[in-house]
């Protein structure tokens, strides 16, 4: 709750001061080039401090070992990083460790940061120095034993993680290449979108096809037509990321937060390249499952369910009303292998992004408190396997097992 207050509230001050400015790259001073390079990072959705505005930390972070106290990363003194020199700051950087060569977690993603170069890390340090100092002392040793021992660190980049700069294609365009150290560098989308082995380290054979992500799933982004966006155009990639809202989704959850704080805020030559990028980024598709039958119990249950609760926003036929409601037709979002993003919302709802060009934020209520475990199973298998959409049907036990999941995050 604190977290989507925080957002909530940074959305409705930019609004009431007229929008937040798209944060242009700037040569003039390094600060500024830093601010921009911060924008590209999403720095602010994790480091936000309690005052809503500074970089000072302090919320808790959700790991599958535990959750990891995000630190001030102000110029304070003794709270933040105020005593980092310019090596400190690129060593955590490019190598992921403190300046007294402890190690840092990967949910500090140093594995994707590590691409940037050193006059990129310059400038980010530099801005930072340049916003005000704010007290605030955050515990960094929050996570249970044995995952406390940063040691193990050693053990686990061996295994995970190889430090280098990012280096161009020199056999693609300019834009693609500048998309693909966006997506892979600064914008860490792998943190969210890939998936990961039983030590938190990448699958690199399934690089950006998909990952659960603190009760959501963050959804397959490869050129994949049936699962990722390769039925997404250029443009539509780049509406939803500067907007947060297509025909087909809106951003909502952790999603949002990239929007608000990373992606709404960044130029549309960036957004082209990052579509670019994405959109050569293929995928080993696989093969699609047999849709579930209209004749199947299930089927027809879940038909009654969508008639009588979603089909007044959603529409009979799951084409959604543009610009408010998502269309369910032919969507990759709902028919993902794993259907924990579709269980989140219907049993919790969700508000999606608001940002300057699309400040309405549509909602969509809670389902839970009145559909019982076979019901959800049942309209979400009818949702994932109607108008052109095909996926394995939902189980009971797998709604009650998201009702856990909302029950320990409310919303």
């Amino acid at each position: 709750m604190r977290r989507a207050a925080l957002l909530a509230a940074t959305l409705v001050a930019a609004s009431m001061a007229g929008g937040t400015a798209r944060a242009e790259p700037d040569n003039y001073t390094e600060a500024a080039r830093g601010r921009y390079l911060t924008v590209l990072g999403d720095c602010m959705a994790c480091h936000i401090g309690p005052d809503g505005q500074s970089l000072a930390g302090g919320h808790l972070l959700e790991t599958p070992f535990g959750k990891i106290s995000v630190p001030n990363i102000t110029p304070d003194n003794d709270t933040g990083i105020g005593r980092w020199t310019a090596d400190d700051f690129h060593n955590a950087m490019h190598n992921g460790k403190r300046p007294d060569g402890t190690h840092l977690y990967p949910a500090f993603p140093y594995t994707s940061f590590t691409r940037m170069s050193r006059a990129d890390n310059d400038a980010v340090l530099a801005y930072l120095r340049s916003r005000p100092a704010v007290e605030n002392r955050v515990d960094r040793d929050t996570l249970p034993f044995p995952f406390n021992i940063r040691l193990l660190m050693a053990g686990w980049n061996w295994l995970n993680f190889t430090p280098g700069e990012f280096r161009p294609d020199p056999q693609r365009s300019a834009e693609f290449n500048r998309g693909a150290y966006l997506v892979e560098g600064p914008g860490h989308c792998g943190l969210c979108h890939t998936p990961r082995n039983l030590i938190g380290g990448d699958r690199d054979s399934e690089h950006l096809q998909g990952g659960a992500l603190q009760g959501w799933f963050a959804p397959n982004i490869t050129a994949d037509a049936r699962l990722g966006i390769g039925d997404w155009s250029q443009e539509e990639i780049v509406a939803y990321l500067r907007t947060g809202h297509t025909d087909r989704t809106a951003a909502s959850g952790p999603m949002a937060e990239v929007v608000a704080y990373s992606t709404s805020q960044m130029t549309e030559e960036d957004l082209k390249a990052i579509a670019i990028y994405l959109r050569e980024r293929g995928a080993a598709a696989p093969p699609a499952p047999p849709a579930v039958s209209a004749e199947d119990p299930r089927m027809r249950a879940g038909e009654a369910v969508y008639a009588d609760t979603c089909a007044a926003c959603h529409v009979g036929n799951g084409s959604g009303v543009a610009g408010m409601f998502p269309r369910l037709a032919n969507n990759q979002l709902v028919r993902q292998d794993d259907p924990t993003g579709i269980l989140r919302v219907v049993l919790q709802g969700s508000r999606s992004v608001a940002t300057p060009e699309a400040p309405t934020a549509p909602a969509m209520p809670s389902l839970g408190w009145r559909l019982n475990d076979q019901q959800a199973a049942d309209v979400a298998t009818y949702i994932r396997n109607s108008w052109g959409n095909a996926a394995p049907p939902v189980t009971p036990d797998q709604v009650r097992k998201m009702r856990e999941v909302v029950a320990d995050r409310p919303g």
